[in-house]
């Protein structure tokens, strides 16, 4: 089992920046793939990127490239969602999800574990 817990949600103004870690612990998750998704009211589950922990390889949804960065400390078993350039668009919960296939899947289905979720809102 992997245990996922996120923190560093909260209100924002557009314009700004946020950043939430999901810190990762149970057994071994070095080769998995780290997602991160969110889910704004009324609407799916959408991914918003994803990262490797050997290597660091990065992939991203469209509405955020740019604005959005994630990496991740080995040393800290934690990944980070830094997130610039907010706008109300952005608000959501956002979840921290591990796929232990590491198969590169931008959807729900393709991640086994996930975190709580954690709460972004997003002022005009």
């Amino acid at each position: 089992q992997v245990q996922l817990v996120e923190s560093g949600g909260g209100l924002m103004q557009a314009g700004g920046s946020l950043r939430l870690s999901c810190t990762v612990s149970g057994r071994a998750f070095w080769s998995y793939t780290m997602g991160w998704f969110r889910q704004a009211p009324g609407k799916e589950r959408e991914f918003v990127g994803a990262i490797t922990w050997f290597g660091g390889t990065t992939t991203y949804a469209d509405s955020v490239k740019g604005r959005f960065t994630i990496s991740g400390d080995t040393v800290k078993n934690t990944v980070y969602l830094q997130m610039n350039a907010l706008t109300s668009e952005d608000t959501a919960i956002y979840y921290c999800a591990a796929d232990p296939r590491a198969s590169n899947r931008p959807t729900v289905s393709g991640y086994d574990y996930w975190g709580q979720g954690t709460q972004v809102t997003v002022s005009s």
